[in-house]
């Protein structure tokens, strides 16, 4: 794609920044190239939201859907967007597919959430009609991640721009063609000038746009680095709603199970869905110490040497396709060396392949050895296998992390899964499914450094609009005398 470019105030310029530019991990080749936005042309995205902030508020709501049901309709017509993330971000044509579909469903999702978290609600009271409205929040700004550029961004595009906020999109540096395309179909479906602005960039954008007196709301999807630099920039400044999204360190309890192989299958899916880049992705895999861990952990090993990894469009499709990059495909291995070298076990090592450098073969280890493992988001797959004594222990494991945005259960014991799930200290608790299959229609987010309990989802209409709450009389309620006044002050005509 042509690139370059920036929308500001309904008018499309060139980047006045450093240059910039997106190669696929799939063969290196050139995506997009352009030059990220200047301090000017910064500050003219989120003047030209603030512009047209007021008319967009006021449109009627019916006008604001209107917009972004024609914005799912573009999106599902052809297949242009599954293409340019299979291009630009490696994802295989199911995962790319699933994502095209998840933005265009997200759209009813999102007005729905909208009718029934931030409505409008009456109710008659003795003192009067108390009536509960919400207002847009203002100038709202989007950090959206590389792993689902077009899904994540717009999950929380779409609720703002229901609720009457305008956007300023600044998107992944490595996601900028996937952005721009959607960008330009937020034009197309008739986004009023200034509505919906893009802007590309790194950590200086980013900080521009945090920094700027019109901004009213931040919502951030990405590592828990960025999200913590953002929190920090923001002290002193709680007019500005923050939303944060910042990954996970997420345990898959497997205890009690009957079958292992079909457990393997839900933990293969869990751990290596979209090559480990899912921020809900399984990275810790605790199950008992003796035979029927082993069980387990001999049937995913086996999974997880058959799976197909493969170029995007290959046939048969591929499970997994590349990493984003090959420096992220070098942090997948230097973490997994680490933890070798600390004593771990490697079952089926993560490994280069040579279908390119971005390529790697999912990894499976055994770090139940190792003392003071780093508590950190291996975005990539590479699962770590902890073998416990017993349940208290797998528990007390699975809670071993600072994060809290995903954890998981297979166990065909009913009472287990009942004692568990109220312990399990996070955001997302599922059982016998893949922590990778959240629902839009859900709350989507965690605890601890996993968020700010400010989950996106169907609970982003929550961080869209604030609400208003009247109490309104059609006459002046005097309340009879004041306390404390004698009486004849309120004689007016004596």
């Amino acid at each position: 794609m042509n690139g370059g470019d920036l929308l500001i105030g309904g008018r499309w310029w060139p980047g006045g920044g450093a240059p910039m530019g997106s190669r696929s991990p799939v063969d290196d080749a050139l995506v997009w190239e352009g030059r990220s936005a200047d301090r000017g042309q910064v500050d003219a995205a989120m003047r030209a939201a603030a512009a047209a902030g007021p008319a967009w508020a006021a449109a009627p709501l019916a006008d604001r859907v209107a917009l972004v049901r024609r914005f799912a309709d573009l999106v599902g017509e052809d297949d242009a967007l599954r293409d340019l993330m299979m291009a630009e971000v490696g994802k295989v044509r199911w995962d790319a597919d699933a994502e095209v579909a998840a933005v265009v469903g997200k759209a009813e999702v999102s007005i729905a959430a909208h009718d029934e978290r931030t409505g409008t609600s009456s109710t008659e009271l003795a003192a009067g009609t108390l009536e509960v409205v919400h207002r847009a929040n203002g100038p709202t700004v989007v950090l959206g991640p590389f792993n689902f550029p077009a899904h994540l961004a717009n999950g929380h595009i779409m609720p703002a721009l229901i609720a009457g906020d305008t956007v300023v999109l600044k998107p992944s540096e490595l996601a900028p063609a996937t952005s721009e395309l959607v960008a330009r179909t937020w034009e197309r479906a008739g986004a009023p000038p200034g509505v919906v602005n893009l802007v590309h960039g790194g950590v200086e954008v980013a900080e521009a746009l945090v920094d700027h007196p019109h901004t009213a709301a931040v919502l951030f999807t990405g590592s828990v680095g960025a999200g913590r630099a953002i929190h920090r920039r923001l002290a002193g400044r709680p007019e500005v709603l923050l939303a944060l999204e910042m990954g996970g360190n997420n345990p898959l309890i497997v205890w009690s199970v009957e079958d292992p192989v079909a457990a393997a299958r839900v933990v293969a899916r869990s751990a290596y869905t979209s090559a480990g880049q899912r921020c809900t992705c399984a990275r810790r895999l605790v199950v008992p110490d003796g035979p029927e861990g082993d069980a387990v952990v001999d049937a995913v090993a086996a999974i997880a040497e058959r799976l197909r990894l493969g170029r995007p469009a290959d046939e048969p499709p591929p499970f997994l396709g590349p990493v984003v990059s090959a420096d992220a495909a070098r942090r997948v291995l230097t973490a997994q060396d680490r933890l070798v070298e600390a004593g771990a076990e490697l079952v089926v090592g993560a490994r280069s392949d040579p279908l390119g450098p971005a390529f790697v073969r999912p990894g499976l280890v055994d770090v139940t050895a190792v003392a003071d493992r780093p508590d950190e988001e291996v975005f990539g797959p590479l699962l770590q296998i902890v073998r416990v004594a017993d349940v208290d222990a797998a528990l007390a494991e699975a809670n071993a992390t600072a994060f809290g945005l995903a954890a998981g259960v297979l166990t065909d014991d009913d009472a287990l899964w009942d004692r568990l799930r109220p312990l399990l200290r996070a955001g997302i608790v599922n059982r016998n499914v893949p922590l990778v299959g959240a629902s839009g229609r859900a709350p989507f987010g965690g605890v601890g450094a996993s968020g700010n309990h400010r989950p996106a989802g169907s609970y982003a209409a929550d961080n869209a609009a604030h609400p208003v709450a009247s109490l309104l009389s059609d006459a002046i309620a005097a309340g009879g005398p004041l306390p404390g006044v004698d009486d004849d002050v309120h004689d007016v005509t004596a």
